[in-house]
């Protein structure tokens, strides 16, 4: 397509930068052809004009569409091109924290400098068998495809990290290390995958070092071979290591460190066992302190010698080696401190008595004398003589820094070996994968002949994988079908043929050192010479002539020739050496043991791969032989590199290429300058431009037409999609070479998925804004015809307002008018009523006014006879009230004195323990006391009667004598009347009282006064009476309130507290039940790995005379309860199976017996525990309960003691009973049961007795629950007492007349108080009477009842008259026990028990008679019978013919003879195998499931038990436990994964464990049976330990179950829950890259929901089917639940391209119709829903809105069930899938993490797919009848027999 289509207005590009390497701008105007710049806008909105190349006219990049942005795999990518690369690593990095980023068959991995969680154990397993583009990259991918592909391809695989030092390549192949051992695991004893790993705390200690770029740098290469036997189990490793940095040794750069170890050796100097190192701190030795910097933050050198230390012990090393090797180390510290100072310009001498010559002396055991010597002198040899010539001081330092580093790199070769040999094994290797830890492309101002070897190294292995992409480039090519054409890429040779061709550098090195007058300047000239004119990719530099450039494949790099011969030739002095060879140290002996040997012609010494070797100047006897083999460092790492070269070509290789992203260690800081030089260098974009080169794009027909549909008319849809896909591409791209038709792919060159992209957007824009469109007019017409709706209304409303208001002022104006007429009216009406009204008035003053005064002085006089006569009667009141008050008073205080008396008294009786004893022990007699009380009330009551008559007649008596009084009273007033003359004596006296009343006046006024302010007084006290009585109700109303709250909080707080407690218990409980079922499958795995060797040991040995081999079913774990149960074939089998373990290794077979004995005492003691566990759950319950009983009180401790008696007259009952049956069962004649006989007279007997029994008990209850009635009302009676009391108290405080009067109210109160507790006992007592009587009359009917049984039982036969009693007798009791239930159900719950037990009894054996008789009466019948054939016989042969014929002959019914079987099956002791090898190990599952009883061969197995037990032969049973357990175990480890099997036998075992339960005899389990099943119950033997080992083996039958559900679920689940679209359509189809993902399009063999949804459902039915438990069914639900959502969130959080919100829909769809499966099935309730919702969660995180605060708190609400780290991964790798969608910001992650700072959880990402929740086994009792199961002939039991 022509450029203006892609380069329009809008569209954005990459312009270069200085400082971002590339910066993104778009288009501000439509590009045309011709135009010399374009017009740009960069992203901060300033406008630019980007200027082209007139000479090339090439336009800048394209930027990828944004849903391509943050792609998995970068050849995914629409445009592939450096600026997309780089934006695309730095999103994944920066924005999405993913450091691991596919480049086709490249993993590029960014150092995070930041520990991530995502290398643990869980990550392992969830990328473990996965497909490489399935999952998000990672390191564990890599190592899972290299493990994929030896395992498939039966090829060796190599996995090559390179990198810049601080880029991580250690920690990478660390990484890939730790995945193989832990997927692969060991294939013995040996824990090599643990020696594997232990050797990289070794190698890091002498090999790593502290440099400027990284802490923990390589500073050497090695390629690890890490070896597989056939079955791809590690069983080795072999490591060669190449170009030890040894300078490091004796120098450090600024800010730099020695090797680790000396630093560790430094930091550990104070402990006891390094003393004799005689060391101190880093800063004090030379070798140490050069670069400054000893100390690495956030490392402790002290820890890391202890890892080191530990890793030593676990490869081999001992102790005595271990402190040899830090011999070594702490001499050649101290020889770096040896200082040598100049004697003369010539020679150099060291001062006498050096300390640390002296000390490392000491250490490495040689003398003072020639160590110092030959440090600064040095030995000449020519052919005729040998001189010693001194060395100056810089070149005596020179030697004994060449010492130093030569005794160092001897130490690494020695201790490399010695890895090696601890990491070989005997064991054949199959197959080997190589991990390759190389140092990557280094530049540096000041490079020499180290980087010189690292890049040429570098250079081949950049050819090798150029060769190799190209290689897979041109295999999919020819794969699909496409035309090949040759792409041209860089080729590197010409490189390499300059360095180590013939004539090259190395070449031309090698011969300068040969030379005797050889220098770096010669060479220097000899290179310039030669290639400077020849080769174009050889330069010299302008300003130098002792350097030289190479154009390597990454960049020119510089080297200086200074010190390439010297390090070329690495020599050391010989007498050094031989001083050394004359130690007395063992280990450094054996460190130059082998100098006199050549190097092999590789250059390797043996044992430690491509390790470089010092030459040593030889003396004259082996001068030839050491110059015809001595090598060069050169020469010895070409040839190493050559052999490298051959491993890795011979290998699949698989690459990883590590990135540093910055130079400052900063966490996730990506700086774009380093990390495209990088990229450069390490091929990554070399094999981008290869891909786009071709056609990196690739869609299978399925992809493209799900993600194009959109662009396809409906005409266009074929069936056959290929087609499709060819017709909508040859429309939509004209151009034909932009693509490719493979057989199963589409190919598209670099751009065309980008344009395809572009116009699918188009047409989705174009759709959305033809709908926005529609939606608008819509809107616009809605809202317009609204508008006009609402003009209408208001134009309606307007009009009728205004005709409104013309109405309402014609009103206004017609009701002016009336108002001023009615208002005139009303003025003069008003002003005629007043004249009128002031005249009435006048007149009504006047005549009011005299009326005033005569009613005044008629008043006056009136008054006064008034005043008279109430001074007078008030005078008279105040003596009777002042009298009155007094007796009153007198009596309060007599009566209070008495009442505080009988209350002192009655508290002492209260506190004696005598009287409450006394009570209850008087409890019976009170009664009668209160009856004789009541009598004597009805006495007092009569006698008051008596005394009100006769106070009624004494009245009468009184009044009479009044009337009489008054008469004559009368008649004295007569007289006086008649004295009326003497007139001046009267006005005298007038005179004489008017100035008494005037006396009186005043005195009355003053009694008024004081009157009114007593008044004032008593109204003012009464009102703060009121107020105090207000506070204090008030003060009481709060403290009831706050006690019935505390009362309730207490509650409540107790209530949770428990619940809390029962909870934590619960816990504690399932997590050692989880606990004891992990040791319980650890210690079959043992077991199984023990059987596994002893028939490996059999199967060797089974050639050798003496041995056979004999199968052996013994489990490690029968021991424990089996005893001595062996017979005769298993004791043959144990003896040969001991004698083949005498040829096993009897380390191991101690290491196992060790291991098991620990197993199993950990075993027992977590049963302990559990026991304990369980023991403390029912005490707290118990002591709950207690608690709660005890406050019941001392009530219930006397109805507990009246318990006790009634139960023990029930069992009085019942003896009687039982001696009545022996009675009547005693004597068989025919008339025993006539009246009469014993035991008539024994019935009636005990008839009357009980009777009279039942009489005395039911008085007994009623006295005693009038009893309860009497104490309840005296406590309430004490209670209302106390008030009283307490108030007569204070009655002598009281002074004035109104406390006075209070107090006869309050002694009123409590007579009333008294009266209605005297009426409430006279109802009691009614009551009782009325019980009473209706008692009696119970009684009564009781009575008749029993007569008229009793005649009736005389009129029926004598078996039928005892039968019928005992049922009368028995319902009579069951009665009798059912009301005193009524009464007291807690009391009579346990005697109701026994009697009902006993009751069974005796039907049982009623029955039991019954049957015995009828067999007896059918036998006599039977015997009479042909008693009576024989007779007639005998007259037969007596009689005529005639008599014959006359006589009739009665047929003779012979009946059959009933058996009774048992439910047991007998079978002979040999036949014991048989029945186990047909019913266990033979038997089909499916046709027993299927065409029999569910459950079928445990109800056999138990019934031949039943029958061992029934015959008490305890031999028979412990044979056939054990062998039917390990029958189980043995065809359960046969067919294993078979999940019919496991099922079937899972289920049977259950049922087993619960017909062991069921028929055990214990009482809790027997109240589920039935009678018949009851008589079933085993009787000999107590089989609880065996049920605990049934229990035992169910469990790991269980676990067994749930691992073959989940091979058989795993393929499906990533597939149907995640991949498959349920709801086709939704999400569309990204574009992939090389690492193809699984489609998400269903295919034909693709897994769906169906299918997963088929297989629970044929699980669900196969387990029915079976008969397993309800409520076992319902946890095996649960945990394929489990299964099932963890397995989905797991792939979740680790594929990226599964994060998006219609993904989210699809998995919520798909859990729907899961939870519809749970509720078709019933199981909506056995908590598998609950297990789902982490994943439903996960699904609406994905969906929900993620912007603002209000949405960061939503999901903080909402994801409850999931960790931070869950949802942080979630929406780090939300992507969207069309450009409609937004990303998630970085600053909304933030706000996340911000709010989720406070949650308490554990840091791990990824769910535990492999936990399993413990389950249990509720106890299921059968309903089928054992004696009713018929044995089918299919299973050849003939050989059992029923009894």
């Amino acid at each position: 397509m022509a450029a203006s289509e892609l380069y329009t207005k809008c569209a954005r590009v990459w312009i270069p930068d200085a400082e971002e390497v590339w910066k993104s701008a778009e288009l501000s105007k439509d590009y045309k052809n011709g135009d010399a710049a374009l017009q740009l806008m960069l992203e901060d909105g300033t406008s630019i004009d980007h200027k082209l190349d007139p000479k090339t006219k090439n336009l800048p990049y394209l930027r990828n569409p944004d849903i391509l942005v943050g792609e998995n795999d970068l050849t995914a990518l629409s445009y592939l091109h450096e600026p997309a690369v780089l934006h695309n690593l730095k999103v994944r990095f920066v924005d999405s924290k993913l450091i691991y980023t596919y480049c086709g068959i490249v993993l590029v991995a960014i150092n995070p400098y930041e520990t991530l969680p995502i290398y643990g154990t869980d990550i392992i397993n969830a990328y473990s068998g996965q497909n490489m583009g399935d999952m998000d990259p990672h390191i564990f991918a890599v190592a899972e495809e290299a493990y994929k592909q030896m395992a498939r391809d039966e090829r060796n695989q190599s996995i090559i990290v390179s990198g810049e030092s601080g880029a991580g390549k250690t920690v990478s192949a660390k990484y890939a290390m730790r995945y193989f051992a832990t997927v692969s695991g060991s294939a013995s004893e040996a824990n090599v995958e643990q020696k594997v790993l232990a050797s990289n705390p070794i190698m890091e200690a002498i090999g790593n070092a502290k440099t400027t770029r990284n802490d923990n740098s390589s500073r050497f290469g090695k390629y690890i071979e890490i070896g597989f036997d056939n079955r791809y189990r590690i069983i080795g490793a072999n490591m060669r290591t190449y170009l030890l940095e040894k300078s490091r040794v004796v120098f450090q750069a600024d800010e730099e460190r020695n090797y680790h170890i000396f630093y560790q050796l430094c930091a550990s100097s104070h402990l006891p066992e390094f003393k004799n190192l005689k060391l101190s701190s880093a800063n004090d030795f030379l070798y140490t302190r050069q670069g400054r910097s000893p100390v690495i933050v956030g490392v402790d050198d002290t820890k890391e010698l202890c890892s080191t230390r530990n890793a030593f012990t676990l490869l081999g090393i001992n102790e005595s080696y271990q402190k040899g090797l830090f011999q070594v180390l702490a001499a050649i510290l101290h020889l770096g401190n040896v200082e040598i100072k100049d004697r003369d310009s010539d020679s150099s001498v060291i001062p006498p008595n050096n300390s640390h010559l002296m000390a490392f002396c000491e250490l490495v055991g040689v003398t003072y004398q020639d160590m110092s010597q030959w440090l600064c002198h040095r030995k000449l040899k020519t052919a005729t003589e040998t001189y010693i010539k001194t060395l100056p001081r810089l070149q005596a330092t020179n030697a004994r820094d060449a010492l130093s580093k030569h005794i160092y790199a001897k130490l690494f070769n020695w201790i490399v070996e010695h890895v090696n040999k601890a990491l070989i094994t005997n064991v054949k290797q199959h197959s080997f994968i190589g991990v390759l830890d190389i140092y990557g492309f280094e530049t540096f101002e000041i490079n020499s002949f180290e980087q010189f070897c690292i890049n040429y190294a570098n250079e081949k292995l950049q050819q090798q994988f150029n060769m190799h992409v190209f290689k897979l480039e041109q295999e999919e090519y020819m794969k699909e079908q496409i035309p090949w054409t040759l792409i041209d890429f860089y080729d590197n040779q010409p490189c390499i043929n300059l360095i180590e061709a013939k004539m090259g550098i190395l070449d031309l090195l090698d011969e300068e050192c040969k030379m005797p007058r050889g220098s770096d300047d010669s060479w220097a000239q000899k290179l310039y010479n030669t290639h400077l004119k020849t080769c174009a990719l050889f330069e010299k530099p302008r300003m130098s002539n002792r350097a030289f450039i190479i154009q390597h494949f990454a960049d020119k790099v510089e080297y200086q020739c200074e010190g390439f011969l010297e390090k070329n030739k690495d020599t050391v002095n010989e007498e050094q050496i031989n001083v050394l060879k004359a130690s007395k140290f063992d280990l450094l002996v054996e460190l130059f043991h082998d100098e006199e040997k050549a190097t092999s012609p590789t250059g390797q010494v043996p044992g430690t791969g491509g390790r470089t070797r010092l030459s040593v100047k030889p003396g004259k006897s082996q001068e030839k032989s050491s110059k015809e083999h001595k090598k060069t460092v050169g020469c010895q790492f070409r040839n190493s590199l050559q052999m490298l070269m051959e491993t890795l070509n011979a290998t699949t290789p698989h690459y990883v290429r590590c990135i540093k992203p910055n130079d400052f260690k900063m966490a996730f800081s990506f700086d774009p300058k380093r990390a495209v030089q990088q990229l450069r260098a390490c091929g990554v974009l070399e094999t981008i431009r290869i891909s786009a080169a071709g056609f990196p794009s690739r869609w299978t027909y399925q992809e493209f037409f799900s993600r194009y549909r959109v662009l396809m008319k409906q005409k266009d849809v074929l069936p056959d999609k290929k087609l499709t896909c060819k017709n909508v591409l040859e429309k939509l791209v004209q151009d034909q070479d932009k693509y490719q038709f493979g057989k199963t792919k589409i190919f598209f060159r670099a751009g065309q998925v980008a344009y395809l992209e572009k116009l699918r957007a188009d047409k989705l824009r174009a759709a959305c804004i033809r709908i926005q469109k529609t939606i608008r007019c819509w809107l616009a017409r809605k809202k317009y015809l609204r508008k006009r709706s609402a003009a209408i209304t208001i134009q309606r409303f307007t009009r009728g307002y205004q005709a409104r208001c013309l109405a309402k002022f014609m009103r206004r104006t017609q009701a002016a008018t009336i108002i001023q007429k009615y208002q005139r009216m009303y003025v003069e009406k008003k002003r005629y009523r007043q004249k009128q009204a002031a005249a009435l008035a006048m007149q009504t003053i006047l005549r009011a006014y005299m009326a005033r005064q005569k009613y005044q002085a008629l008043l006056r006089e009136h008054k006064a006879v008034i005043i008279q006569r109430h001074v007078r009667g008030w005078l008279a009141r105040c003596w009777y009230k002042r009298c009155l008050v007094s007796i009153v008073y007198l009596q309060c205080c007599i009566r209070r004195m008495k009442a505080r008396r009988e209350l002192k008294k009655l508290k002492i009786e209260a506190r004696s323990v005598e009287h409450f004893k006394k009570l209850n022990k008087g409890m019976e007699n009170k009664i009668m006391q209160l009856q004789r009380k009541i009598d004597e009330q009805t006495k007092d009551n009569r006698l008051v009667n008596d005394r009100l008559v006769s106070l009624e007649s004494s009245y009468t008596v009184e009044t009479e004598k009044l009337r009489g009084e008054l008469n004559r009273l009368r008649g004295v007033e007569e007289e006086a009347k008649n004295k009326g003359n003497q007139v001046s004596s009267l006005l005298e006296e007038l005179e004489r009282l008017r100035k008494e009343l005037s006396a009186t006046q005043q005195e009355k006024k003053t009694i008024e006064d004081w009157a009114q302010t007593y008044r004032d007084e008593m109204e003012k006290m009464v009102s703060d009476l009121k107020d105090q009585n207000g506070s204090l109700k008030k003060e009481k109303d709060d403290l009831n309130r706050s006690i019935q709250e505390q009362s309730q909080q207490m509650t409540e707080k107790m209530t949770r507290a428990i619940a809390q407690e029962t909870q934590q218990l619960e816990t504690d409980l399932n997590e050692e039940r989880s606990r004891y079922q992990n040791l319980l499958t650890e210690h079959l795995r043992l077991e199984e790995k023990y059987d596994d060797l002893k028939e490996e040991m059999v199967s060797s040995n089974i050639s050798k005379p003496g041995h056979r081999r004999t199968d052996s079913t013994h489990s490690s774990n029968e021991s424990e309860y089996t005893y001595n149960s062996e017979y005769a074939e298993l004791e043959e089998g144990s003896r040969s199976a001991e004698d083949v373990t005498r040829g096993m290794d009897t380390s191991l077979t101690l290491k196992l017996q060790k291991r098991l004995t620990e197993l199993e005492q950990e075993k027992q003691s977590l049963r302990n525990e559990l026991e304990n566990k369980e023991d403390q759950f029912q005490r707290a319950r118990a002591r709950d309960d207690a608690e709660f009983k005890k406050a019941r009180g001392a009530e219930l401790e006397y109805e507990s003691l009246k318990r006790q008696e009634l139960e023990s007259e029930n069992k009085k009952l019942k003896h009687d009973l039982a001696e009545m049956r022996q009675s009547l069962l005693g004597d068989a004649a025919a008339g025993a049961g006539a009246p009469g006989s014993p035991a008539y007279k024994v019935l009636l007997e005990q008839l009357n007795a009980s009777c009279e029994e039942l009489d005395v008990r039911k008085e007994e209850v009623l006295i005693l629950r009038s009893q309860l009635v009497s104490q309840k009302e005296a406590m309430h009676h004490k209670e209302t007492m106390t008030e009283p009391s307490v108030y007569a108290e204070d009655v002598s405080k009281l002074k004035d007349a109104d406390e006075l009067k209070q107090a006869c109210i309050g002694l009123k109160d409590t007579n009333r108080l008294l009266e209605h507790q005297l009426q409430t006992q006279r109802r009691t007592y009614d009551n009782e009477v009325e019980v009473l009587r209706g008692e009696l009359q119970n009684v009564k009917e009781e009575n008749n009842r029993q007569q008229q049984l009793l005649a009736q039982n005389l009129q029926l036969p004598p078996e039928a008259r005892i039968e019928a009693s005992l049922q009368h007798e028995i319902t009579r009791l069951t009665n009798e026990n059912l009301e005193l239930m009524a009464e007291d159900p807690t009391a009579s719950r346990e005697t109701r028990v026994i009697i009902l037990r006993r009751m069974v009894d005796l039907m049982e054996q009623l029955e039991k008679q019954d049957r015995t008789i009828r067999k007896l009466k059918k036998q006599l019948k039977v015997y009479s019978k042909r008693i009576g054939e024989m007779g007639a016989g005998q007259t037969e042969g007596q009689t005529s013919p005639g008599q014959m014929v006359d006589e009739p002959i009665h047929p003779v019914n012979i009946p059959r003879r009933e058996k009774d079987f048992q439910g047991m099956l007998e079978y002979k002791k040999e036949d014991e195998l048989k029945l186990v090898k047909n019913l266990i190990l033979e038997l089909k599952p499916r046709g027993v499931a299927v065409n029999l009883i569910p459950g079928l061969p445990s109800y056999i197995l138990f019934m031949c038990l039943r029958h061992a037990d029934y015959v008490n032969d305890d031999q028979k049973v412990r044979t056939l436990l054990t062998s039917t357990i390990n029958s189980i175990k043995k065809i359960l480890k046969k067919r294993g994964d078979d999940f019919e099997t496991v099922s079937f036998w899972l289920a049977n075992t259950c049922r087993f464990l619960h017909c062991l339960k069921q028929y055990s005899g214990d009482e809790a389990f027997m109240k589920y049976n039935t009678q018949r099943q009851n008589e079933h119950s085993l009787s000999n033997f107590d089989l609880a330990e065996y049920r605990q080992v049934i229990s035992d083996l169910a469990i790991q039958i269980y676990q067994q179950l749930i691992k073959c559900m989940e091979n058989i679920l795993q393929p499906m689940i990533v597939s149907g829950m995640l991949e498959h679209e349920t709801i086709q359509g939704v999400s569309g189809v990204k574009p992939t890259g090389l690492r193809k993902r699984t489609s998400s399009i269903a295919d034909e063999g693709t897994y769906t929901l169906d299918s997963i949804l088929r297989q629970l459902s044929a699980f669900h039915s196969t387990m029915c089917q079976h008969g397993t438990d309800p409520e076992l069914i319902k946890q095996v639900v649960k945990q394929q639940f489990y299964i099932i959502g963890a397995v989905t969130l797991n792939n979740l959080l680790l594929r990226k391209d599964m994060c998006s919100w219609s993904k989210g829909m699809q998995i919520r769809y798909n859990v729907s119709q899961l939870e519809e499966w749970l509720r078709d099935k019933g199981l909506m309730t056995c908590g598998a829903k609950e297990t789902l919702e982490p994943l439903i969660q996960a699904a609406q995180l994905l969906q929900v809105k993620k912007k603002t605060d209000e949405d960061a708190e939503a999901i903080c609400s909402m994801c409850q069930a999931l960790t931070t780290a869950q949802i942080v991964k979630v929406l780090n790798l939300y992507t969207p899938v069309n450009e409609f969608e937004e990303r998630v910001s970085v600053a909304f992650i933030r706000t996340i993490q911000t709010r989720l700072r406070d949650r308490c959880e554990s840091p791990q990402l990824l769910m535990d797919t492999k936990m399993i929740y413990p389950v249990t086994f509720p106890f299921n009792p059968s309903s089928l009848a054992l004696e009713t199961i018929q044995i089918p002939s299919s299973l050849n039991l003939g050989f059992l027999t029923r009894v």
